[in-house]
């Protein structure tokens, strides 16, 4: 097991390799407009999972998947080589599901607004069912005492 400082490098050193990859190496058509958003790698430095986001639908999505399973080998020497260490992990590319986690939560966050609003619209003219402060003070028992 490698201690956490060095796979905290090796995660930073996949992610700038990557990244630079995409930008200057492959030249696949299929890739849309891609960003590597995060790298895990296991603890013995094995096995490294490659998250990513697409800028567009689900079919620029699709393509972008396929053109990374065909450019892994690749990826992988070209990781390989920029890492240096004896094993060169395996690598997988997850899509991150941020920007549908962040979508959910953006709708979430509007129909609280709405239910708020809604709600101060209904209080608007309300009144108290009783007394303004139910709660009794403590003069108001030493009055009752004294009688």
């Amino acid at each position: 097991m490698a201690d956490e400082a060095r796979v905290r490098k090796v995660q930073d050193r996949i992610q700038e390799t990557v990244a630079s990859l995409l930008g200057r190496r492959i030249k696949d058509p299929r890739l849309g407009f891609v960003t590597i958003t995060d790298v895990r790698v296991t603890g013995d430095l094995q096995h490294a999972s490659i998250f990513y986001t697409v800028l567009g639908g689900e079919e620029e999505r699709a393509g972008t998947a396929r053109a990374f399973e065909s450019a892994k080998g690749l990826i992988r020497s070209e990781v390989g080589k920029a890492l240096g260490i004896r094993l060169t992990p395996s690598i997988e590319f997850i899509p991150d599901a941020l920007p549908e986690t962040v979508a959910s939560l953006e709708s979430a966050l509007a129909s609280a607004r709405a239910h708020d609003e809604e709600v101060a619209r209904q209080a608007e003219g309300a009144q108290y069912a009783g007394e303004a402060d139910p709660y009794r003070k403590p003069e108001e028992e030493e009055e009752q005492d004294e009688r």
